[in-house]
C-alpha cells in the first residue's frame, strides 16, 4: 500500500506560498493590528490561565470538583499542594500580562515580576473571603430556586453559580491590576455559561442568577445585597462616551446601579451609568429601562394583546 500523500501535495503549485505572502502582507497593513509581532512581546496563555482558574475552583469546592477522596484528615495537604501549583503560575502569567502591557505602552519596566508576586501574595490572602461570599450565593440560590435540592447540586449543575464563582476570582486579580488576566477567566465562564460579568463589576454578597444564559453585566456596574436575576438580563451602557476627537473614553461609570434586594426577571434590559433601581424593587420581565426607579418600585411591561381565533377547517397546521 502506497503512502499518504499531505493533503497540500493535491493543491495547484505555487497556491501555498501565494497564500501565505498574501497573508503576511496583511501584518502590516490592517488596523487594528490583528498580531502581536515584533513590539509587545509575549502574551499570558489562555490555556494556563484557565488551568489556574480550574485549579482556584477545585480550591474552593473540594470534594466537588478534583480528588473527590478528600475527609478534613488530608484535605490539609492537598489545598497546600495546589495553592503552590496556583502560586507558581499565576505569577508567571501575571508577571508576562504586566510586562506585555508595560511594551505595549512604549515603557521599559523590570519591576513586573516583583509586582506579579505582590499582586499574587494578595490575591491568595483574598481567597478565604472569596469563599465566604460565595457560601452566601450558593445559600441565596437555594434558598431563591424550589427546584435546588441540596447545596451540593447547586456547586455541581448551575451556571450561574459558575460564572459568579469565576467572577467573584476574577474581580480580585482586575482590582489588584492584573485585569488581562481576570478578563480571560471570565470569558471562559461567558463560553461555558453563556453569562457575561465583567471582572470589572462590583457585586455585594447573596447574588443569584437564576438559569443565566444570556445574561450581560457591564464592567462598571454596580449590584448590591440580595439582588436576584434572570436569564437574558443585560445591565449595560446607554452610550459609549467619546472626546472631542471621537476616541472612546473608557473607566467612566457607564453601567447602572442595582440597590439592595432588588428582583429583575427575564430579558429586562437596564442601561445607563447614571440609573439607579431603587432598593426592594422588582423590575418585570422583557422592560426597558434607562431612568432611575425610586425604592420599592415596581417596573411592568404592558403586554400586546393577544387574540385567540377558532381554526378554519381545511387550514393549514
Amino acid at each position: 500500500m502506497s503512502a499518504r500523500r499531505r493533503p497540500s501535495a493535491t493543491i495547484a503549485r505555487g497556491t501555498v506560498s501565494r497564500a501565505a505572502a498574501a497573508l503576511i502582507r496583511t501584518y502590516g497593513d490592517t488596523d487594528p493590528a490583528a498580531h502581536n509581532l515584533d513590539v509587545a512581546g509575549r502574551l499570558p496563555s489562555p490555556k494556563r490561565t484557565i488551568a489556574v482558574l480550574e485549579k482556584l475552583i477545585e480550591v474552593l469546592y473540594p470534594g466537588i470538583y478534583g480528588n473527590p477522596h478528600l475527609t478534613r484528615g488530608n484535605v490539609d495537604l492537598h489545598i497546600s499542594a495546589l495553592l503552590d501549583d496556583i502560586a507558581a503560575e499565576l505569577v508567571e502569567q501575571a508577571a508576562v500580562a504586566l510586562h506585555w502591557s508595560c511594551r505595549r505602552k512604549g515603557t521599559s519596566c523590570d519591576k513586573c515580576q516583583a509586582a506579579a508576586r505582590k499582586a499574587v501574595d494578595r490575591f491568595l490572602g483574598t481567597l478565604a473571603r472569596v469563599r465566604r461570599l460565595l457560601a452566601l450565593d450558593i445559600r441565596a440560590a437555594y434558598e431563591g430556586d424550589p427546584a435546588a435540592r441540596s447545596f451540593q447540586e447547586i456547586m455541581l449543575a448551575y451556571p450561574g453559580l459558575q460564572a459568579v464563582t469565576t467572577y467573584r476570582l476574577a474581580h480580585e486579580l482586575h482590582r489588584l491590576g492584573v485585569p488581562l488576566l481576570a478578563r480571560i477567566m471570565t470569558e471562559h465562564a461567558h463560553r461555558e455559561t453563556g453569562i457575561d460579568i465583567h471582572p470589572g463589576a462590583t457585586i455585594g454578597k447573596s447574588f443569584f442568577i437564576d438559569h443565566g444564559t444570556g445574561v450581560v453585566i457591564g464592567e462598571t456596574t454596580t449590584i448590591g445585597r440580595n439582588v436576584k436575576i434572570y436569564q437574558g438580563v443585560t445591565l449595560g451602557a446607554l452610550s459609549i462616551p467619546r472626546d472631542e476627537r471621537g476616541n472612546v473614553i473608557r473607566g467612566k461609570k457607564r453601567h447602572p446601579t442595582i440597590q439592595d434586594d432588588v428582583v429583575i426577571y427575564a430579558g429586562a434590559t437596564i442601561l445607563g451609568g447614571d440609573t439607579v433601581i431603587g432598593k426592594g424593587s422588582v423590575v418585570g420581565g422583557n422592560t426597558w429601562v434607562i431612568h432611575s426607579i425610586p425604592p420599592r418600585s415596581r417596573v411592568i411591561s404592558t403586554p400586546l394583546e393577544q387574540r385567540i381565533e377558532p381554526k378554519r377547517r381545511g387550514a393549514s397546521r
